[in-house]
């Protein structure tokens, strides 16, 4: 296989790499606003909502 061969599979390899971190960010930034905890065990718990007075 050529160099210029295995720098595009990389680069490919690295781009679908890239788009699924961002979704999975995406995703846990949208539960968060939700007020949604992580569905992950060792993720961060449900913010609480503060009482108002």
């Amino acid at each position: 296989m050529s160099d210029q061969k295995k720098k595009e599979e990389k680069a490919k390899r690295l781009a679908e790499q890239l788009r699924a971190n961002l979704a999975r960010r995406k995703s846990q930034a949208r539960a968060r606003r939700a007020g949604e905890g992580d569905a992950r065990r060792d993720g961060i718990k449900a913010a609480k909502a503060e009482d108002k007075k």
